[in-house]
């Protein structure tokens, strides 16, 4: 009887084994679905494509691939940091410039690393919360360092949309349209490059074509002027071929 009993019990802890194994194999074969960090390299993903929305950073903190720009006088050009907002555009965190003062000639810049880039698909959404010099917000490319690099700005109190190409410091104007602009709510701001071809779309409208060699490639960022006060949020960044 003991071995009949013996002969019985063994296939079936045999298959027992065998389904945990399985089990445990199937949890060791299944890839982890990739972090926020992973999705977002371009390296990683077909599309070249890159997304921030603010959202997985501590509020009241700035990460350390986001480089705040100087000054003339050597002072942080701006105070930025991740903010939880009911005013996000895609809750709850934006990325915002708050420091209330600055002269016109006051550029507060931001850019980011790891983001070199030549041909480029990109975009942000921004709201204009507070300024009386001046009230808006704009979309940096191809920036060498924080005094070299392209920017489109749109400034609601001027009613104006510009691109620029800032050389040394000094903004120089490439083109520029007057039009009604909307001074509440998000909006978008979004520049496709290739070659020297820039196109500037405002709220997906196309503004302002021009064609300019002077920056090949560089850093993308943002930009805030004198003292306005500006939320950031759903900043993307393809690259293309």
């Amino acid at each position: 009887m003991s071995h009949t009993h013996s002969g019985t019990s063994l296939p079936k802890l045999r298959r027992l084994t065998g389904g945990i194994l399985a089990l445990v194999g199937v949890g060791l074969l299944v890839p982890c679905a990739p972090s926020p960090a992973e999705q977002s390299d371009p390296a990683s993903n077909p599309a070249h494509l890159r997304q921030w929305t603010f959202d997985s950073s501590a509020p009241g903190t700035l990460p350390s691939a986001y480089i705040v720009g100087t000054l003339f006088d050597g002072r942080p050009a701006g105070e930025w940091k991740i903010l939880i907002t009911d005013r996000a555009k895609s809750p709850s965190q934006v990325l915002a410039q708050v420091q209330p003062k600055g002269t016109d000639q006051t550029n507060k810049l931001l850019l980011m690393e790891g983001t070199g880039s030549t041909n480029l698909d990109l975009e942000v959404s921004y709201l204009a919360v507070a300024g009386k010099a001046d009230f808006g917000g704009g979309l940096v490319w191809h920036a060498v360092d924080d005094r070299n690099y392209y920017l489109l700005r749109v400034s609601l109190i001027e009613q104006k949309l510009r691109l620029y190409r800032v050389v040394k410091g000094v903004p120089q104007v490439v083109k520029q349209i007057d039009r009604p602009l909307p001074a509440t709510g998000w909006h978008t701001l979004r520049v496709v490059q290739r070659g020297c071809e820039i196109k500037a779309l405002y709220d997906d409208a196309v503004l302002i074509r021009a064609c300019d060699t002077t920056f090949a490639n560089g850093r993308i960022g943002l930009l805030t002027k004198a003292d306005a006060i500006t939320y950031f949020d759903d900043l993307s960044l393809r690259l293309l071929d």
